[in-house]
């Protein structure tokens, strides 16, 4: 999910999230996005942050993410009139990933959102969380209650000592498996918690109140397991695992399709389900789901066979040099130790294999169509059976 870094007026101040001082005082490098200071590295450095993530335990401030509830009987059904995803068969502490859509049926931005049994709990992305609160409100404004959340900070921990480090201080969070939610409490402050994030890795978002969240946040990097992660790693860990950048990787030019992001399409929503269509662009995206509709672009993973970072809007060719594409995400994997890349490129050329080469510096450098994601995602669904 995510957003991209916006761009803010020299004459608006940046705004700071509850850890700010806390930030300062770790010894963070503080850069905008979307419109907040943020913390981009710590003094160990993204490789070091990133590494520390896959193997340990990270903590993210990611309170500059909106959230919002919807509440009402008619707000399932509601919600779902804005996104091509199931919302009203949604269970009682399940999550899903969903679409705001334009008319056109392109992505105004990503999302996730929960059923809570009283209400739908939604984080939207920082850069867009005002225009998509006033785009939900015109939307569905009359059908249930939107309210905003302004007063909740947000925090994710990730790796796969994430449930070791928060089960000490919150237990029963161990029993939530990949993608549900639940209300904990942590020294009599309420607390929701989602077993998911941003990294491919175990892990959980919670959602606290803004005047609760830098204890907690101290309490966490207090245990062994974890250290504080900026936004620099953010961005290497969500790559790695194939995750769309809002902004970058998806945008009011593409649609779900375009992005293949049709797995969040769930079939009740497809042709020929019990409730097909009836979202924003559902004619367009509906066909170029089921070929009746012209795709002619198509999201993929790529792979640099020489070691030289492929950055975003870098332009693709086929082997003949003829421009086919463009990068939308790219940069050395830590992880998988090789230059890693997402971006679009014509639908016949988005074949596992293909070899493409991208311009670098007026170079080309010989590129390869991967699966995604590039390192394998680490989700808890659950004991083995």
């Amino acid at each position: 999910m995510s957003s991209a870094p916006a761009e803010v007026p020299a004459s608006q101040p940046l705004l700071q999230t509850p850890l700010h001082a806390l930030h300062l005082e770790l010894g963070a490098r503080m850069v905008p996005f979307a419109g907040y200071a943020m913390p981009v590295q710590y003094p160990a450095g993204l490789m070091a942050e990133h590494r520390h993530t896959r193997n340990a335990a990270g903590l993210f401030d990611v309170s500059h993410m909106g959230q919002l509830r919807l509440v009402g009987p008619d707000a399932a059904a509601a919600f779902e009139s804005m996104m091509p995803v199931d919302v009203i068969g949604l269970g009682v502490g399940k999550q899903r990933y969903g679409l705001l859509l334009s008319d056109a049926g392109t992505i105004l931005d990503d999302l996730m959102f929960v059923n809570r049994g009283d209400d739908l709990f939604v984080i939207v992305n920082g850069a867009c969380k005002a225009a998509d609160i006033a785009h939900i409100q015109a939307r569905i404004g009359t059908r249930c209650t939107v309210q905003p959340l302004p007063e909740q900070a947000l925090l994710a921990l990730q790796g796969p000592q994430a449930v070791t480090a928060l089960s000490r201080l919150v237990p029963g969070v161990e029993r939530l498996v990949f993608m549900t939610g639940a209300r904990f409490s942590w020294q009599g402050h309420d607390l929701f918690l989602t077993r998911s994030g941003y990294t491919g890795e175990d892990g959980f978002e919670i959602s606290v109140h803004a005047s609760q969240a830098e204890a907690l946040a101290r309490a966490l990097l207090a245990q062994p397991e974890v250290q504080p992660i900026g936004l620099g790693a953010r961005n290497s860990l969500r790559l790695e695992a194939g995750l769309c950048l809002y902004g970058n990787d998806i945008d009011t030019t593409t649609t779900p399709v375009e992005a293949a992001l049709g797995w969040a399409m769930q079939k009740v929503r497809r042709t020929g389900g019990a409730r097909a269509g009836g979202f924003p662009g559902a004619n367009r995206i509906l066909g170029q789901l089921d070929g009746t509709a012209i795709l002619t672009r198509r999201r993929v993973g790529l792979i640099a066979q020489e070691r030289v970072p492929v950055r975003e809007h870098t332009e693709l060719q086929d082997l003949s040099g003829r421009r086919v594409g463009e990068v939308t995400s790219g940069l050395l994997g830590p992880t998988c130790d090789q230059p890693v890349a997402m971006g679009y490129v014509e639908t016949a050329l988005a074949v596992t294999g293909t070899r493409l080469q991208a311009l670098v510096r007026g170079k080309p450098v010989p590129m390869v169509v991967a699966d995604l994601p590039f390192v394998p995602t680490r989700y808890y669904r659950g004991p083995a059976a």
